[in-house]
């Protein structure tokens, strides 16, 4: 950040009074920017004893695999954006289910809001933001392909949870050296 967006001067990165964090601080109105992380929320789409996974044509890392997940919106709450998300992704229409993980990636500054959900029909396939889009049962889920390290723990933990037969609201972090 070079310039305010409240006034247009010049801004500087100092930790300003009262605070313990470095923040861009304009240095004509003294208005403080705060940069916080960004939300990312998405679904795990359920359909009987599988999982709908699509294979991104977006950076990053177009053509892996995973859940249909992105950016909280201002003005919406975080399960509109979980079922936005995955309409955009997927042209599926979900059931809302209750909220699953909350997973932090310090090293990019995201926090993942993933919810359970369910299917409501057939009607899904590519959209732009997709190459593909498929049920995959546990066994077939594409490992080694799937784009982000917070969606193979999401998936892990899901298939964890339903083997043992309940569902528990899971929270973490992924660790600093990992792929988002």
């Amino acid at each position: 950040m070079n310039f305010c967006s409240n006034c247009g001067a010049r801004v500087v990165k100092k930790i300003p009074p009262d605070d313990d964090q470095p923040r861009f601080v304009c240095q004509a109105c003294q208005t403080v920017h705060y940069q916080n992380p960004k939300m990312v929320v998405g679904c795990i789409p359920e359909r009987g004893d599988k999982i709908l996974l699509c294979r991104r044509a977006i950076e990053p890392r177009c053509g892996f695999w995973t859940l249909p997940a992105g950016y909280l919106e201002n003005g919406e709450t975080v399960a509109e954006a979980a079922l936005r998300e995955t309409l955009e992704e997927t042209g599926a229409g979900m059931g809302i289910g209750d909220l699953f993980a909350v997973l932090t990636l310090i090293n990019v500054n995201q926090v993942y809001l993933m919810y359970r959900a369910v299917l409501l029909d057939q009607d899904y396939g590519p959209t732009k933001e997709s190459l593909e889009v498929r049920l995959f049962s546990e066994e077939e889920i594409p490992w080694d392909e799937i784009a982000f390290s917070s969606i193979k723990e999401t998936l892990r933990l899901f298939f964890q949870d339903r083997a043992e037969g309940r569902f528990s609201l899971h929270q973490g972090t992924i660790p600093p050296t990992d792929r988002r």
